[in-house]
């Protein structure tokens, strides 16, 4: 009534209301900042990126034999005397040769499991002395068998990956240049520069053996670290069209929705495709003995996990930067923040409205329509709600203090 104070505007449930936070980020309505942190994850990334490429300078790789050449050398696990171990092989290497080799591994299980030692080039005596040692100690049932690699093999192996690497990134840009953009290419393409590099950097960080089966597993993770980020790319595509002629939202808020959209996507498939490799690896390198296996499984992990966190905290907030130096970005991005100063302007005056007019400033008035917008730029893209009953008699030009009455005047 007229003589009443006039009721405030009820406030808008905080974001946590909703939902809680694993619910919010799994329908995808704006659980993460993501591009409104966007330095956050620059300096992480780029300190990761550096740490990498510091180790690669300083510390290097630790190249297989099949980079480096050397003699190879293999005997059945199964003795005279029992099994043999990789410590007792290790043990009569040494004092047969006076140095330790470079690698003893048990390769297979059972009936076919054997012991393999990898070292740098023996001469012809030192092999035959080597393995009339390991015969009369160890006693392995049949042959001992050594064969004499070269390091050109490694070498040839690593130029064909380059090759293939050149013409994949190629293709890859010509692809999402055409299918996307030339600043979405761009972004896919660093983002692909860094999941290599941290990869390699983190295979020089942990001393793991560089073989051609590791050049070779990490052209597979070039194809799932550019699946999520095409999929991303293709969210924020049909979040920002027509974008240019709509005040909702900025681009990087349509960006952050599209990332929040997709996120539990990301991590499904990151996770679906990680458990069949890390059987790979369990079973394939740790209960087989199998190295090549190990050299692919450990690849695609850290490049599999390398990928999911840069689809996500790298190329999406590189894609806005660029985007956002296209001044009809910015002219659209001032026209959304103009608007929300407009709408707060009118909310400010509503609470001041007295009697009749007050009662038309309900949950569904200017300001609970602001502070919808405000939710929308805080989470970077919640979904609101229709249009107000007292916003649509403004936008038709009726008077907003008197809901019509329906008579009509004589």
């Amino acid at each position: 009534m007229a003589g009443e104070e006039t009721p405030t505007a009820p406030q808008t449930p905080k974001p946590v209301k909703r939902g809680s936070f694993f619910q919010r980020l799994y329908v995808g309505n704006g659980a993460l900042d993501v591009i409104g942190k966007r330095k956050r994850w620059y300096i992480f990334f780029s300190a990761l990126v550096l740490v990498c490429l510091a180790s690669i300078a300083i510390k290097g790789f630790n190249f297989g034999i099949d980079f480096e050449g050397g003699t190879k050398i293999q005997l059945d696990a199964d003795g005279a005397r029992g099994t043999i171990t990789t410590e007792q092989v290790t043990q009569v290497y040494t004092d047969t040769l006076g140095e330790p080799p470079e690698s003893v591994q048990s390769v297979g299980v059972g009936d076919s499991a054997s012991i393999q030692i990898r070292t740098e080039t023996l001469n012809p005596n030192q092999v035959s002395r080597l393995k009339a040692v390991l015969t009369a100690q160890l006693q392995p049932e049949g042959s001992i068998s050594d064969s004499a690699v070269s390091g050109t093999w490694g070498g040839e192996v690593t130029t064909q990956a380059l090759i293939a690497l050149l013409v994949f990134l190629v293709l890859v840009t010509i692809f999402l240049a055409l299918y996307f953009e030339l600043r979405m290419a761009l972004a896919a393409l660093i983002t692909l520069f860094h999941d290599v590099v941290v990869t390699a950097g983190i295979y020089s960080l942990v001393g793991f053996e560089v073989t051609p089966a590791t050049a070779i597993g990490l052209l597979t993770i070039l194809g799932f670290s550019l699946y999520d980020t095409v999929v991303v790319f293709d969210k924020v595509k049909e979040n920002t069209r027509g974008l240019l002629g709509l005040t909702r939202r900025t681009y990087g808020e349509a960006a952050n929705l599209a990332v929040n959209q997709t996120l539990m996507r990301s991590i499904n498939t990151a996770l679906i495709a990680l458990l069949p490799v890390i059987g790979l690896f369990v079973v394939g390198a740790i209960l087989l003995g199998v190295g090549t296996l190990q050299d692919l499984a450990l690849v695609q992990i850290a490049g599999m996990l390398a990928g999911v966190i840069s689809s996500i905290g790298l190329a999406t907030p590189l894609l806005v930067d660029f985007t956002m130096r296209n001044p009809k970005f910015q002219q659209q991005a001032r026209r959304v923040y103009a608007r929300r100063a407009n709408l707060a302007a009118r909310a400010a005056g509503a609470t001041s409205v007295e009697g009749d007019q007050a009662e038309s400033f309900d949950d569904e008035s200017l300001g609970a329509e602001l502070r919808r917008e405000r939710a929308l730029s805080a989470a970077g893209g919640v979904p609101v709600r229709n249009p107000s009953a007292a916003e649509q008699r403004r936008r038709q030009g009726q008077p907003q203090g008197k809901r019509p009455t329906g008579k009509r005047k004589h």
